[in-house]
Formats: structure tokens, C-alpha cells, sequence
């Protein structure tokens, strides 16, 4: 144990706070990070593959369900009527890599609720200003979207009314309602934030559509593995530092007794001579 003391010296006790300290962050919390966010986005891919698939549910049934399956991406279709005067643009969007508006509405629904649309995306006039957006067609109307959950809001942006229209920086139901002064139906999602319905290319009413996200799982696997491969390394490197280090001091050890315990080298005739003579000959 006595070759180990060296393990209690200042350096080595902070080398070994700060690795332990580093393999805990992998396997708690950066690892199942990467880990979560593989799980979510594969299960935002199935619900976009089988919704491809499916074919449009109505969305007063889905209204009027009690089941908490998640139902985000599923293709619903409405009846009703665009609610007068209830534009609101996103700021912050991009179209083809551009900078763009969404395009949200107001849609009041035959039995008389009212959720909110995205009606898709404008580019902006310069980059830096809304075009001129034309107005939600009058009538009845029946269109088909997606159900998309509510994205919240950010504290610090506010909503704002600039070059004659309404602004916001997200989606949000609760926000959108407050802009408008109209109570706005969530569509479920199976989570708990409300839903709203972005509608589909080609509806009425509808301009560029939002893309729909990449279907790979992205690269939050490999990075999830990696950060469990740093936290196994981490050790195993700091081993391999103190097997290092005992071994040179081993060394070093061997060194120093060879060196006391060596015999003296044989004097010449002239050494033995200066030793007797004081030197002078």
C-alpha cells in the first residue's frame, strides 16, 4: 500500500475528482441525452410513416375522443369556414433557406369551435419584411393538414404588430388566442400541449407547405454510445496513468539500490600511486 501513498498527493486526488466526476456526467446524464433524444425523434418518425399511410380522420372525432394516444402528424379533415381578419404571422421562418413568415388563421369549424391553422410559409419582401398576404378564402370550405402539437413561447418575445400585421415568434394556442381575442380549440395530441392543424399542400387557403422532418434517426445514437464509450475510457485511462506511474517509480527504485550497492571500480597503477605520493611523482 506503501507504493500507493503518492495516490493522496494534491494533483493526483484532483485528477481523480475530476474523472470520476466526468464518467458520472456520461452514463447520467449525457448519454441517456443522446440516448432520449434517439428514442423521441425514431418515434416521431413512425408517427409520420403511419400517418403517410393513413387515411384523413375528421377532426371533430378527434376532437371529441378521450384517448391518449399520441396523435401528432395524424391527417385529419375539417369542414367550416376561415374565420374573418385573423392572419397572424412567425417570424423567424425560412423557405428554401430564405427568410420566410408562417402564415397562421383562425378556422371556425360547422359545430362553431374554432382551431387554429397553418396556412404555410411566405418568403420575406428583402429578407426582412412580410409580403403582402393574401386573405383566407371565403365560405365553406373543407381542407386537410396535419395535427401538430403546440410549440410554447419564448419569455422574451413578445407578440408585436408591424407592417400591418400581427406577429408572433411561435405557435402557441394560448398566445394565438390572446392575439386574436378568440377562443381556440386544442386539438389532442396525446401529450400535453394543444394541438393545431397545419394544413396540406394545395388546400384552400393554403401557401407554401411546411416540409415535413427528415425520416432518419440522425446521429444521436452514435453520439449517445460515444459518451457511454467516454465514460468506460475515463477510468481505464486514469488506471493506466497510476500502472504508469508505479512502474516508473519501480524503475527509478531499482536504479537508485544498483547504484548503492556497486562495488567500487578497480584503481590503476597511477591512482594507486597518487594516493600513496599525495599526487607528486
Amino acid at each position: 500500500m506503501r507504493k500507493l501513498l503518492f495516490l493522496l498527493r494534491p494533483s493526483w486526488v484532483i485528477l481523480a475528482a475530476v474523472v470520476v466526476a466526468f464518467a458520472y456526467l456520461c452514463f447520467t446524464v449525457l448519454a441517456p441525452w443522446q440516448l432520449g433524444k434517439n428514442s423521441s425523434t425514431e418515434h416521431r418518425n413512425q408517427l409520420i410513416a403511419d400517418s403517410v399511410r393513413a387515411e384523413p380522420v375528421s377532426v371533430t372525432s378527434l376532437l371529441d375522443t378521450t384517448t391518449h394516444d399520441p396523435t401528432e402528424w395524424r391527417r385529419v379533415s375539417a369542414s367550416g369556414s376561415y374565420v374573418p381578419d385573423s392572419t397572424v404571422l412567425v417570424r423567424l421562418r425560412n423557405l428554401d433557406g430564405d427568410p420566410a413568415y408562417a402564415v397562421l388563421s383562425a378556422f371556425r369549424l360547422d359545430d362553431g369551435r374554432t382551431v387554429l391553422l397553418d396556412r404555410g410559409l411566405v418568403a420575406a419582401v428583402n429578407g426582412t419584411r412580410p409580403p403582402v398576404v393574401a386573405p383566407a378564402p371565403a365560405g365553406q370550405q373543407r381542407i386537410e393538414g396535419r395535427v401538430r402539437a403546440s410549440e410554447g413561447v419564448v419569455p422574451d418575445k413578445l407578440p408585436t404588430t408591424q407592417d400591418g400585421y400581427r406577429q408572433v415568434y411561435t405557435v402557441d394556442l394560448a398566445q394565438e388566442a390572446e392575439v386574436l381575442a378568440t377562443p381556440l380549440t386544442a386539438l389532442p395530441t396525446g401529450t400535453d400541449k394543444g394541438g393545431y392543424l397545419q394544413l396540406a399542400e394545395g388546400q384552400p387557403g393554403a401557401f407554401s407547405p411546411t416540409p415535413l422532418p427528415q425520416l432518419d434517426a440522425g446521429p444521436y445514437l452514435s453520439y449517445g454510445l460515444q459518451w457511454v464509450a467516454f465514460g468506460v475510457m475515463a477510468p481505464l485511462g486514469l488506471g493506466y496513468f497510476v500502472f504508469a506511474e508505479v512502474r516508473a517509480r519501480r524503475r527509478e527504485r531499482a536504479e537508485t539500490e544498483n547504484v548503492a550497492t556497486a562495488e567500487p571500480a578497480p584503481q590503476t597503477n597511477e591512482a594507486r600511486l597518487a594516493d600513496r605520493y599525495g599526487g607528486n611523482r
